[in-house]
């Protein structure tokens, strides 16, 4: 069975494409059948299937299922969730096995899968092994007799009643919820209400074409209703969601963004009061507040690459009770499963800030420093990749006290640090700087411009 699919799709942590164009329902059938070919070479006989509220979801989530039962793998279709409640379901129903049909926060017209074998997160060379087995044309459907069964059940309650049973709050809070009409709006206010919350929503009835701003609460430009909606009313705290629930953005009722690198301040606080000396791990273009903020708290703090897969990785190597990265991903061990999951990260966050009066004032009083937010430098396929190897080669930083290589470079200085790491899923080299002053901002800066026009003269710089 050999399929022409694009192999575009097949990315570092997921596979993604325009729906119809490079994701069709032929490619994602062929896929369907590779994971369960691999499924069950990994001692795995069912899969759970869930999927987000694009308008592409229910044809995609067909064609995987198709795919799987081809593979003699039994389906369990869970139905419209976010992505965490499929990792969820994985543990619930025994399956260690599970797919998201989703997009996360790409535009309407693309669709991916995000996918757990065996309880382990597909990425980087499984998901090119799967590319190569669908282009050998060697995979082959099971004989009828064989072919797997396919039936519904609904696991919201019980993933609500998880968490619900879990998280405790010392007293009701008013909180906004905005979903950016993604999948979360099924969920979120249902959850926070369940806690004893007072929830004003804001977009919460799902729609695929995301008709009020883009369910990316990295960018702030995303945050402004969830802003507006804290200056109106009297609710404390804002949470917003990505398209596919496993991202949490959060505001407080000054208006202020408290990007995830802080969030994991309080959160690794909460959790090393609990388990004192645990490893703490985030990711390299986190703020460098939080290794001291780790280690003050009594933990031990981890830096890692970027990426929701690699990160859910490291944390099963190491056992560490929390991990967490810039761009929102969160994973609690410590009475959670250590998958990353934006509707029980919020509820953790609400438990915290439910023991004071001021919750804004807990969250801004998080350490902070002049910073920039994610730069993208743009580069044709493949030359982000070859650029930041340049750099690591031939670059010279005046002043640089570590040099950090685990993903890209990270040159750290005594007064803040600048990176340059290329991007896994668009090519782009991803920029960020930190420091104790704007002054030294600047500095690091003008470093980073003299070192990456060095070894590519004539670069447009987004800084």
């Amino acid at each position: 069975m050999t399929q022409n699919i694009s192999p575009s799709i097949f990315k570092a942590y997921d596979i993604r494409g325009v729906v119809d164009d490079t994701l069709t329902v032929e490619a994602v059938r062929a896929i369907g059948l590779a994971l369960g070919r691999s499924a069950r070479a990994a001692g795995a006989s069912e899969t759970v299937i869930g999927r987000d509220g694009r308008l592409s979801g229910p044809d995609l989530s067909k064609a995987l299922s198709e795919g799987f039962r081809d593979a003699g793998i039994d389906v369990i279709d869970i139905g419209m969730v976010p992505t965490p409640v499929v990792y969820y379901a994985t543990f619930e129903l025994g399956t260690g096995t599970g797919v998201a049909v989703t997009g996360s926060h790409n535009p309407p017209d693309y669709n991916g899968l995000k996918m757990v074998v065996a309880g382990e997160a597909i990425y980087g060379d499984a998901i090119l092994a799967l590319r190569d087995a669908i282009a050998s044309g060697e995979l082959r459907p099971v004989p009828a007799g064989q072919r797997g069964s396919h039936r519904i059940e609904d696991v919201d309650q019980r993933y609500l009643d998880r968490i619900t049973g879990d998280v405790k709050l010392a007293r009701p809070m008013k909180v906004a919820v905005d979903c950016g009409n993604g999948v979360a709006g099924a969920l979120a206010p249902r959850l926070f209400r369940a806690l004893g919350c007072e929830v004003t929503e804001l977009f919460c009835d799902i729609d695929g074409t995301f008709p009020n701003h883009h369910p990316d609460p990295a960018h702030p430009e995303n945050l402004q209703d969830l802003i507006r909606c804290l200056r109106e009313t009297d609710a404390e705290i804002g949470l917003a969601f990505d398209g596919d629930g496993d991202r949490l953005g959060v505001v407080t009722k000054s208006g202020a963004i408290i990007y995830p690198d802080r969030q994991l301040m309080l959160f690794a606080q909460d959790t090393l009061s609990r388990e004192p000396g645990a490893e703490i791990i985030y990711d390299v273009k986190c703020t460098r507040n939080l290794a001291r903020w780790i280690r003050e708290h009594g933990g031990r703090p981890t830096m890692w690459r970027t990426g929701h897969s690699l990160i859910k990785a490291k944390l099963k190597e190491t056992g560490a009770p929390l991990a967490g990265e810039m761009s929102g991903h969160v994973f609690f061990k410590e009475r959670w499963y250590g998958f990353d999951d934006g509707l029980y990260t919020g509820a953790r966050l609400l438990e915290i800030l439910s023991r004071h009066e001021d919750p804004g004032a807990v969250l801004e009083a998080l350490p902070d420093s002049p910073t920039t937010p994610e730069l993208h430098l743009k580069t044709a396929e493949g030359e982000n990749f070859e650029l930041v190897e340049a750099l690591k080669r031939e670059a010279k930083f005046d002043g640089a006290s570590e040099i950090i290589t685990i993903d890209g470079v990270r040159v750290e200085y005594p007064d803040g640090f600048g990176l340059a790491r290329p991007s896994n899923t668009t090519p782009v080299v991803v920029i960020r700087f930190e420091a104790d002053t704007d002054e030294a901002l600047a500095r690091i800066q003008a470093d980073f411009r003299k070192a990456i026009e060095a070894v590519k003269p004539g670069v447009e710089l987004p800084f």
